[in-house]
């Protein structure tokens, strides 16, 4: 069991850590997420309750495990042998059968269920954690400008200014198994905020690449599986077209020169709203709508009722059509009420409404 006893020795009691809005708070728990998003952290802050005796801490990415699955028949017996209150599995992907201990702690960046866990999906930061967690910056603005351009993740706050793009592309790089993979998730993610069908995506990059149309399929939907990838429909019509965002809307600034600011913003805006809605459609004329809240949310960057006002014809027009009574109009820095009989609309800035 020497690979164990090695693991039994690590300890988190000097790394600092910045609370998240979601802890801990079940004895067995699942952690789920994307690479990067913070699921150790959570990890570390609930060991913060524990002494370093108490855990035994397993990382099946850590390259010094490579052996330990030989090992881990004598799970249960190590256990008992060192009284160990908690045990951490991270990157599991069912390499052992669950052992008994008081509190367990999995995480994983595919979507693992077992019964009496509870599950947490964990997404990287939003505005308000942003905030919290950027000592750098002296007021909201500077965070925006920063939050919007190098993305979501609390890694973009302390990397150096010059690495931050080169780190997104690490990331984007530790998300593929492969060149191919690489080239499928580069894809999906250049056309965030568009609607396509995952087969107008496959016959697209079958002319730079050659990939079969099963290994193009099985990637996505893995992809989607570890909320890497989201695929929205629309409303009441699972056949049309979805359309694509990813967990960090800055890796399309990270792979292309090309300017999407307009995408890159809506995605920003749907991450703020998957952490509230289960749920999520689109509508025509309306980027998201959240049936349960009868609501619609609009991502205008740059409003201005005069110039947009055929777009907002339309907008009403089509939450008319399903008794939708409230419309957001999310801009980057303008906030305004506007007037009409029959729905209430509010213009306002992507700060006030992502801490509102």
């Amino acid at each position: 069991m020497k690979l164990l006893e090695e693991n039994y020795q690590i300890n988190f009691s000097k790394i600092n850590f910045l609370e998240r809005k979601i802890k801990i708070i079940n004895s067995k728990t699942i952690i789920c997420g994307p690479s990067k998003v913070g699921k150790s952290y959570l990890v570390y802050d609930f060991l913060s309750n524990f002494k370093n005796e108490d855990y035994l801490y397993i990382d099946f990415f850590d390259l010094r495990n490579k052996n330990i699955t030989n090992e881990l028949q004598f799970l249960d017996e190590f256990i008992k042998e060192k009284n160990v209150e908690v045990l951490i599995l991270e990157n599991f992907d069912h390499q052992c059968k669950i052992p008994d201990c008081t509190n367990i702690i999995l995480t994983s960046q595919k979507n693992i269920i077992y019964e009496n866990f509870e599950k947490i999906n964990l997404y990287a930061l939003d505005f308000e954690e942003y905030l919290l967690f950027d000592s750098k910056h002296q007021n909201i603005t500077q965070s925006f400008n920063s939050f919007l351009k190098y993305g979501n993740l609390a890694l973009s706050i302390t990397t150096e200014e010059h690495k931050k793009l080169s780190k997104l592309q690490e990331i984007i790089k530790l998300n593929s198994k492969d060149e191919t993979s690489f080239e499928i998730l580069k894809i999906l993610i250049e056309n965030i905020d568009e609607r396509k069908s995952i087969f107008q995506l496959y016959n697209q990059l079958k002319t730079r690449i050659k990939i079969s149309k099963d290994r193009f399929y099985e990637e996505c939907k893995e992809l989607e599986e570890k909320n890497n990838i989201f695929f929205i429909e629309k409303y009441n019509q699972e056949m049309s077209l979805k359309k694509i965002y990813t967990y960090n809307y800055a890796f399309l600034n990270a792979i292309s020169f090309t300017k999407k600011f307009k995408q890159e913003f809506t995605n920003m805006v749907f991450l703020e709203l998957l952490k509230e809605n289960n749920k999520i459609f689109y509508l025509e004329n309306i980027d998201f709508y959240v049936k349960e809240e009868n609501l619609a949310v609009v991502c205008i960057p740059f409003f201005n009722q005069l110039i947009n006002s055929n777009i907002l014809k339309k907008i009403v027009k089509t939450a008319i059509e399903y008794n939708i009574n409230k419309i957001e109009i999310i801009t980057v820095s303008n906030s305004e009420n506007l007037s009409n009989n029959k729905i209430k609309i509010n213009v306002i800035s992507f700060y006030e409404w992502a801490l509102s």
